[in-house]
């Protein structure tokens, strides 16, 4: 009891801190802006930044990301308005508690740590008003939960815009016909009529030019998006991006990170070197993805599965993905989601008794905090496999390293996970189920249907040799350079990682000599990206593109 005291008094402290920490660097970064902005006189559409379900009480990546955005528009002088949630929704996706859904979220907390965020912005508060979907409760109420996944207002598909956020929230795709499912669902659709009506008004008073939101598929950001589009404001969404501290900005929808190498691109003698650190580094284990470490270290192949390797005719590997992240949105193109391409596995692996199949469950399934309530690990488990002689499972915490199973196996199986476009430049057959952010161009082999699918999967299982064309390994290259150093927009010089809390930065004031579109090339791309319309990403011709 006394510890538990302790640690909540020591992570009161260290928020405290960090909230004063902050201020002092906002309003050191607003007298920069001042400064640039002096003589400037901001006219025009407004653009308006969005990013709700990024964070609640400490800075994320992508909460800094957009502020970093908002100084490059004001750089350009064009004045910003941030849309900010003063307890606008019933329940919010940061908020909601896997185990008690219709637990209210922490509105007080999220909104001091807002009003510390943006004391020196311009902000349109978004506030709930219950007139605004009093029309609608007796729908929702009597509705069950495939009515509420297809539920539509003024013809937008609000149930549809907020079925992600509902899969995140309760760490599942396959949802329960059962109350709670059913209320938090209502409490996002009854908090996305508010949210259409609110960016109705403020759309109609401002007249944006441009809507930049944090990914644009979480029910916030996706409902703020669709009304958006409906009335031809251009909108911009955003995503991390590979490297620390990085950032992908995209015209579409940034989960899927659209990504368009150009044909003419090829890897110099130089980018090749350095493309060869990163993966030296990667193949190893030393890598994060939104300040999170999967590997905290990597293992070689344990004996008992050596043992097994022998026993048989040749090795498969499956790699699996997070089935509720929201990635999986555009993923499922063949199957309905990668469960059903598992169930389609199970039926085909038994019929291999020559094959071993090694399945891997992705690292982050069972994470503190985020760990999955539908996992590949109960679906093993639960299925016919369990027994099965040919099957080997490697549950999330092993840490038996990917690359050693990639070298040693004849095929490799995927979903849509980039453990794909990794195994294409070591130079392994891939399969893949669903589609990903390199399966626009010849990397992996992706049939463009179930029937085609299962056809290739028995003639990669059935022949003595499976040729890979030359060109995957070398678009697998290209992509992944392009993907590292054009697309991804480096922001260290304004971020630096924050180690109190996993995943937040704070700010870097030693960049903000460089907050100045003329000095920094990450600010101007972001200017004219969201005022313009260009693409954001690195002139191809820059060889040090960061």
């Amino acid at each position: 009891m006394i510890k538990s005291k302790v640690q909540a008094v020591n992570r009161r402290l260290r928020t405290w801190r960090n909230d004063q920490l902050m201020s002092r660097q906002l309003t050191e970064i607003e007298k920069q802006l001042q400064a640039q902005e002096f003589g400037k006189q901001l006219c025009g559409p407004p653009v308006i930044f969005f990013t709700a379900s990024s964070r609640i009480w400490y800075l994320s990546l992508n909460a800094a990301f957009s502020l970093v955005a908002s100084w490059a528009v004001r750089l350009a002088g064009v004045k910003v308005v941030h849309a900010v949630c003063h307890q606008g929704m019933l329940q919010c996706m940061l908020g909601t508690k896997e185990d008690h859904p219709t637990h209210l979220p922490p509105c007080t907390r999220c909104e001091h740590f807002s009003d510390r965020l943006y004391q020196n912005e311009v902000v349109a508060p978004l506030i709930y008003n219950a007139h605004s979907s009093k029309n609608y409760q007796a729908d929702l109420l009597n509705s069950n939960l495939q009515a509420l996944r297809k539920w539509k207002v003024d013809d937008l598909p609000l149930g549809e815009l907020c079925l992600p956020t509902v899969r995140w929230a309760l760490r599942r795709h396959n949802l329960r016909e059962n109350k709670p499912t059913r209320q938090l669902l209502r409490s996002y659709l009854t908090s996305a009529v508010n949210l259409v009506r609110q960016f109705e008004q403020l759309f109609s008073e401002l007249k944006p030019r441009a809507l930049v939101v944090f990914n644009g598929v979480t029910y916030p950001e996706a409902v703020a998006r669709q009304v958006a589009l409906s009335r031809g404001i251009s909108v911009v969404t955003h995503e991390v991006g590979l490297r620390p501290l990085s950032a992908f900005f995209s015209h579409d929808h940034a989960t899927a990170y659209p990504i368009e190498v150009p044909c003419d691109f090829h890897l110099s003698p130089a980018q090749n070197r350095r493309l060869d650190c990163y993966l030296n580094d990667r193949f190893q284990g030393k890598f994060t993805m939104a300040g999170i470490k999967f590997w905290p270290r990597m293992e070689g192949i344990p004996k008992p599965l050596i043992e097994r390797l022998d026993a048989f005719k040749q090795i498969v590997v499956v790699f699996t993905n997070i089935i509720f992240d929201t990635s999986q949105v555009h993923a499922n193109t063949l199957y309905e989601d990668m469960f059903a391409w598992l169930d389609e596995l199970a039926g085909v692996i038994p019929r291999h008794p020559e094959t071993l199949f090694i399945i891997r469950a992705h690292p982050d399934e069972d994470r503190p905090g985020k760990a999955s309530r539908e996992s590949v690990t109960e679906w093993l488990t639960s299925g016919i496999l369990k027994q099965a002689p040919n099957v080997y499972f490697l549950e999330p915490s092993d840490r038996v390293s990917s690359y050693e199973l990639i070298w040693r196996a004849k095929f490799i199986l995927i979903y849509n996970s980039s453990i794909g476009l990794e195994a294409s430049i070591i130079g392994s057959p891939v399969l893949s189920a669903g589609r990903s952010r390199f399966t626009q161009i010849p990397i992996v082999t992706f049939p463009s249907t179930r029937e085609t699918y299962l056809a290739k999967l028995e003639e990669y299982l059935k022949c003595q040799q499976i040729d890979v064309p030359r060109e995957f390994s070398e678009n697998a290259r290209r992509f992944l350079y392009y993907q590292l150093y054009h697309s991804s927009l480096d922001l260290s010089d304004f971020l630096e990682q924050d180690t109190t809390v996993a995943g937040s930065v704070k700010f870097k004031m030693e960049g903000l000599s460089r907050l100045c579109l003329d000095q920094s090339q990450e600010l101007e791309i972001l200017a004219n990206g969201i005022l313009k319309g260009h693409e954001f990403i690195y002139n191809n011709n820059t060889e040090d593109a960061y």
